[in-house]
This record gives C-alpha cells, sequence and structure tokens, in this order.
C-alpha cells in the first residue's frame, strides 16, 4: 500500500522476512507502485538487470538479491538493502529513520549520494538523524527539533550545530532564541 502511495519507510532497525526472497519482495512493491500509475508491470529479467546494477552502485553483494529479506545480514547490509528499496522504487516521499545507524562511511557516502540523486528527480525526504556530519551533508531545507513528538524549534544548518553544541534539552529561553 505504500509503494502504490509513492510513500517508503526505512525503519531504525529493519525485521527480518523470513521466507521471502529480497528480489521478490521489492520487484511485488514495484509492480505494485508501477499498477497504480497505469504502468506494465516489470518482467523478472528486467527488474533484475536493474536491481544488480542498482545493488552494484550501492555497494551491496548481489548474492544479496536471492537471499530472505535480511535474513542473516549485518545491521549495515540491511541499512544498505533499504537503500536499494528506495533505489528501485523511487517514491515520492521517502521517511528514513535513522538511516545512518549501523552503516560504516561508505554506506553513509552511498546513502548521502542516493538521497541527492532522488531529491534531484523531485523525491522528498524526511530524514531522522542524530548525526550532524550527514545533516550537514544531505543540506536539509530545514532542519527540526522534536520534543515529545511535537515541533520545538525549526532553523536550518545552524539549528543541528547548535543542537550538537548544547544538546537536545533546552532551557526555555534557548527555545525562543
Amino acid at each position: 500500500e505504500r509503494a502504490r502511495a509513492g510513500l517508503f519507510l526505512s525503519f531504525q532497525s529493519p525485521p527480518d522476512v523470513p521466507g521471502v526472497k529480497n528480489n521478490l519482495f521489492i520487484r511485488t512493491a514495484l509492480n505494485a507502485q508501477r499498477e497504480s500509475r497505469g504502468q506494465p508491470p516489470l518482467d523478472a529479467f528486467d527488474f533484475l538487470t536493474s536491481a544488480k546494477q542498482a545493488a552494484k552502485a550501492l555497494g551491496l553483494p548481489e548474492a544479496m538479491l536471492g537471499r530472505p529479506v535480511n535474513e542473516g545480514f549485518s545491521g549495515g547490509e540491511r541499512k544498505r538493502n533499504e537503500l536499494l528499496q528506495l533505489a528501485l522504487l523511487k517514491p515520492r516521499l521517502a521517511i528514513l529513520d535513522e538511516a545512518d545507524s549501523g552503516m560504516d562511511v561508505d554506506g553513509v557516502r552511498a546513502l548521502v549520494a542516493l538521497v541527492r540523486e532522488l531529491r534531484g528527480a523531485g523525491s522528498a525526504f524526511i530524514v531522522v538523524s542524530h548525526y550532524q556530519q550527514l545533516i550537514e551533508s544531505l543540506e536539509p531545507d530545514a532542519v527540526l527539533r522534536l520534543d515529545q513528538g511535537c515541533i520545538a524549534e525549526s532553523g536550518g544548518l545552524d539549528l543541528a550545530a547548535q543542537i550538537a553544541r548544547t544538546g537536545f534539552a533546552r532551557a526555555p529561553a534557548a527555545q525562543g532564541a
């Protein structure tokens, strides 16, 4: 349903989906999305060709396409697998929750490159992160600080830098600044 609506949601800790092969999972979501747009489904050959190219670009071994979704994957592999899904689905809106969690420096670079590419193609992103360098690399339109589920402050990269210096807990006087 999310794929049909053009929405992509990543998880801080992506779950295993035992018994469902990665390539079948992604192709099913992609074809559901295509169906909702009135486009014909991709056959297995065309899908696999694009999936292999995307996996290579993200540093994900091609063999992972044939394995059950996230089963036996390391934390970084799970995150790169989500990036593969993101790259192939090209959603209108992607919500990335701690997308850098468990990733090595090359994985974070792949994340930044993919987000930039998809933003350039018109996708919108909401990225949840505590990693200032990632926030700066993504060059966001806005930075928000949440407090108890509500937006407590909004600003630009200066707000991210201020939070990095002072932390999330803020004195009432600092909130008005």
